[in-house]
């Protein structure tokens, strides 16, 4: 394993090319998206893996507003005043994960610090909407760090999600230059007392590589997560947004991408997705199943 290489390539190599598949399926979901008013990380992140979820008649649910109050250099996502919550927004989201005939539910946000709570109401809102829509489902959260309020972590952790995802995107040296208002120990302290609160509920975190990083550092990195008592892990390929964003530092091979899942799972990390693709809730629900620590995903997925 190598990732330090500081020259910028120029061009993408052949592994980070794919088809990108389209139909009615693709064409539905994104239908169904507009009419019901919602956003998903995969069009405002520019997710590579959008034309493959939508034919796929998935997707992940962005809640709280389409604009985020922070400016991390590696996230396409808008930034700016978000306005108030639409408390008509987990009732769209259940019944549009209903439609689509989701069992295993996907939910994020952008991150709210202009709100006193963060959005955490409204993320258990939607999960208590979505089970009520949809029983028998299961639904992970990917929540923002809330600035470290314990009151809104156990106020989502209390809704119940079957798993709590919060990234901690980047090796701590890179945190100024890669997400500057966020704070490596603080996101580890989120996963910490996650299951300190609910240790039913597993907590699921990842990183993004080629924006710099060196093999130590993600190795210590994922020691951290572990001592957290983080249990599923992702690792994918950072791909630069925009030419406003920071650019690729680094293309990490495929063959890295599975030594480094080897190493986790070393680790004890319950499973690991790890690969150029790999994004937060790419196929959670299998990834969640393949770490065997809760129900089943019901069929449909």
């Amino acid at each position: 394993m190598s990732l330090d290489q500081p020259k910028t390539p120029s061009r993408k190599p052949a592994w980070l090319r794919r088809n990108l598949p389209a139909g009615p399926n693709y064409e539905s979901v994104r239908a169904l998206l507009k009419n019901g008013r919602l956003h998903t990380v995969c069009q405002e992140a520019k997710c590579p893996n959008v034309w493959e979820c939508f034919s796929r008649h998935t997707a992940t649910f962005l809640i709280l507003g389409p604009r985020c109050t922070r400016d991390c250099r590696f996230c396409n996502v808008q930034h700016g005043p978000g306005g108030a919550p639409d408390p008509e927004e987990p009732r769209r989201v259940a019944e549009a994960a209903r439609a689509m005939n989701l069992r295993y539910v996907v939910v994020t946000s952008v991150t709210r610090d202009d709100l006193p709570d963060g959005g955490a109401a409204h993320f258990a809102e939607t999960i208590r909407a979505i089970r009520e829509s949809i029983p028998g489902a299961l639904v992970e959260v990917l929540v923002p760090d809330f600035q470290g309020s314990a009151d809104s972590i156990r106020t989502v952790v209390e809704a119940r999600p079957d798993v709590l995802n919060h990234n901690i995107e980047t090796v701590p040296r890179l945190y100024l230059q890669v997400r500057p208002q966020a704070v490596y120990a603080r996101s580890l302290e989120l996963l910490r007392r996650v299951r300190e609160i609910a240790a039913g509920i597993p907590t699921k975190s990842g990183l993004m590589l080629g924006l710099g990083e060196k093999d130590e550092e993600v190795l210590g990195t994922l020691r951290d997560l572990r001592a957290a008592d983080c249990r599923i892990l992702t690792l994918g390929q950072y791909l630069q947004p925009s030419k406003e964003h920071l650019p690729v530092a680094r293309f990490v091979p495929p063959e890295e991408f599975e030594n480094l899942r080897g190493l986790a799972l070393e680790m004890g990390f319950a499973e690991v997705a790890s690969g150029p693709f790999v994004r937060s809730s790419y196929h959670a629900g299998d990834l969640y199943q393949a770490a065997g620590l809760g129900d089943s995903v019901p069929r449909g997925v």
